[in-house]
C-alpha cells in the first residue's frame, strides 16, 4: 500500500470528516499516487503551540481524490480516523520512522518508494488503526462543501 507519511504544523486540514486538502494543505503533494496518508505532528515551535507535536494525528486508507482544490485535489479515505492533539506518541509507536523524519535536516514528507523493511513494518502497524474503522463519513459526494480558501499556515 503506498502510504504518504508528513509533518504537520497546525490542526484542521483534513478536517473532522476527512477530506484532505480542505484548506490546500500539502497542495500538489495531494496529486501524487497514494493509498494512505499519515499525518505526524512536526516538532517544532507552531505544532507545539497546537497541542500536536510528535504525535501520530490522523490516518486514512483507501484515499479517493476529488475535485480540485487550490494546488491539488480534495482527498477522502474509505477509512479515516482523525486523533489530532489525542494521537500517541509517533516516537513510541514508530521509532524507525519518527528517528528518520524528526532528524536535523529530515524532509517534510516521507514516501514509501524508500521505506526499508522496519519502518513499513511500523507503517502497517499504523494502518491497522485506520482500517478497522467504520466507513467514513467524508466520502465523496460531501466533497461540495469543502473551501477552496488557502491554508492559513505559513508552512503549508
Amino acid at each position: 500500500m503506498r502510504t504518504l507519511i508528513y509533518k504537520r504544523t497546525h490542526k484542521g486540514d483534513p478536517d473532522r470528516i476527512g477530506r484532505f486538502g480542505i484548506n490546500d494543505c500539502m497542495g500538489s503533494v495531494r496529486s501524487w499516487d497514494f493509498d494512505a496518508v499519515i499525518g505526524v505532528g512536526g516538532i517544532g515551535s507552531e505544532a507545539r503551540t497546537e497541542g500536536i507535536a510528535g504525535m501520530v494525528n490522523w490516518i486514512g486508507v483507501g484515499s479517493r481524490k476529488g475535485r480540485t482544490v487550490g494546488r491539488g485535489p480534495l482527498v477522502t479515505f474509505d477509512r479515516f480516523v482523525l486523533f489530532e492533539e489525542k494521537g500517541a506518541d509517533f516516537r513510541v509507536k514508530a521509532p524507525t520512522l519518527a528517528e528518520r523524519i524528526y532528524s536535523t535536516n529530515a524532509p517534510r514528507f516521507l514516501f514509501n518508494d524508500d521505506f526499508n523493511e522496519a519502518e513499513q513494518a511500523e507503517i502497517d502497524r499504523l494502518l491497522e488503526t485506520a482500517k478497522i474503522m467504520p466507513l467514513s463519513a467524508g466520502m465523496p459526494r460531501r466533497q461540495s462543501r469543502a473551501r477552496s480558501g488557502r491554508c492559513g499556515s505559513r508552512r503549508c
